[in-house]
């Protein structure tokens, strides 16, 4: 039996209905996938965004640190060099106060007649040669030439006999602001030693600057090995 134009219109709604119908759920479902989709990448690049800047102030931090290790290594530095600037200004005043005073051991004469004698021997000691020219400060000519004939004889004895001519220079003398001792020189003035007060302060404050830090200020604590 053939369908009416009625009833064919009608199944044709029917059909566009059902299609129209199955279009909006299939579009609604690509609409829902599509937002699902985009929250799990939009959570990804947002945890990755979070990372980078985590990791960011996470590098700066450490940066910060370092710096203010580094800086305080260095005002560190700074203070212990001032303290050592400090500590060596300290010993250099006080060494220059003991050259000041030097000038004063030449005014107790025999304490200066024996240290001269002792100086003189001394450097014939070191020398070892046969002849020797001693020069010494002007107002100590006199005084020179008097103790060589005792000084010869206290060298020859500590050497066994060995003998040594001694001359004093009467014209080249020590410089005027020494304050005293003796130069010895051999070989035409190839070798010299040099026994005035000033050298011997120095070789003695050289010698015995551990102790006179010590001393000055204390031991120290991270000197583990004495001398």
């Amino acid at each position: 039996m053939a369908l009416s134009e009625a009833e064919v219109e009608k199944q044709i709604n029917h059909m566009r209905r059902f299609i129209e119908q199955e279009a909006r759920e299939k579009a609604d479902e690509i609409l829902i996938k599509a937002e699902e989709e985009f929250n799990i990448e939009k959570g990804r690049l947002l945890q990755q965004e979070k990372r980078k800047v985590s990791n960011y102030y996470e590098r700066k931090e450490k940066q910060l640190d370092l710096q203010r290790k580094i800086q305080h290594s260095n005002l560190l530095n700074q203070a212990r060099l001032a303290v050592l600037k400090a500590r060596d200004d300290h010993v250099k005043r006080i060494l220059e106060e003991t050259r000041g005073r030097l000038g004063a051991v030449s005014k107790d004469a025999a304490r200066y007649k024996k240290m001269l004698e002792d100086l003189i021997v001394q450097g014939l000691l070191q020398l070892l040669e046969p002849e020797v020219e001693i020069r010494c400060r002007k107002p100590d000519l006199g005084q020179v030439k008097a103790l060589c004939k005792s000084c010869v004889e206290t060298y020859t004895k500590s050497t066994g006999g060995k003998p040594c001519k001694v001359t004093v220079n009467e014209v080249d003398f020590l410089p005027s602001d020494c304050s005293g001792g003796v130069e010895l020189l051999a070989q035409a003035g190839k070798i010299k030693v040099t026994n005035t007060l000033e050298s011997r302060l120095e070789m003695l404050s050289s010698q015995m600057m551990p102790e006179i830090r010590t001393i000055l200020f204390g031991a120290n604590p991270s000197r583990h090995f004495m001398d």
